[in-house]
């Protein structure tokens, strides 16, 4: 994978909270984010919020639920109505640390960002840095999620940032990474077996 140095806007913030916030970006900009992916907003004064996409919701409208009930639909509605629909795609994203001067906290943020800032994918040197930071106590935000598929936003997660790691000959990241889970999970059995299934099909793939 090649490094780009480069975060790429992918959406502007529709809403927000301090542990969350969802961006809206166009379907054709859908190429770029996925599961698990590690992105950031940046404020006015410079800082940095950082969060892992945890949901991309795409919405119906009036016009699909004209479209969907024809026998069948031209090909020119299909990409108008793709591409140029007025309601966004929703991105969802947990809120997962902070960095101010420079300096990153795996802690949530003073105050969420605001409505229209916009949302960029971070590039993979940027990835490499916070989750390397401190003792990746950024994964405990994955492991309040209530109501939603933690492990497989994990393996999502993982998969794309364990060959970071990798690449630059750290390979303790990935072991680190382990024993936290264990550490977070030790009084959670049911859960940490689930956990250390979704670790085993990761190291098998």
């Amino acid at each position: 994978m090649t490094e780009t140095h480069q975060s790429i806007p992918i959406g502007k913030l529709l809403r927000a909270e301090n542990s969350q916030f969802v961006a809206g970006c166009r379907v054709r900009e859908l190429d770029t984010p996925a599961l698990g992916a590690l992105v950031k907003v940046r404020l006015e004064d410079q800082s940095e919020i950082y969060g892992l996409i945890t949901k991309i919701l795409i919405n119906d409208d009036s016009l699909v639920r004209q479209l969907v009930s024809g026998v069948s639909i031209p090909t020119e509605y299909t990409a108008d109505n793709r591409y140029n629909r007025n309601l966004p795609v929703e991105i969802h994203v947990l809120t997962v640390g902070f960095a101010k001067d420079g300096k990153i906290s795996h802690r949530l943020p003073p105050r969420p960002p605001l409505s229209l800032d916009e949302l960029h994918l971070c590039d993979e040197a940027e990835v490499r840095r916070f989750t390397a930071f401190g003792d990746q106590a950024y994964i405990r935000h994955i492991l309040r999620l209530v109501d939603q598929p933690v492990e497989e936003l994990l393996a999502a997660h993982l998969r794309q940032t364990k060959p970071l790691h990798e690449q630059t000959g750290d390979t303790g990241w990935y072991a680190q990474l382990c024993q936290k889970l264990i550490t977070l999970l030790r009084d959670d059995y049911p859960r940490l077996t689930t956990v250390l299934d979704v670790l085993t099909e990761l190291e098998n793939e």
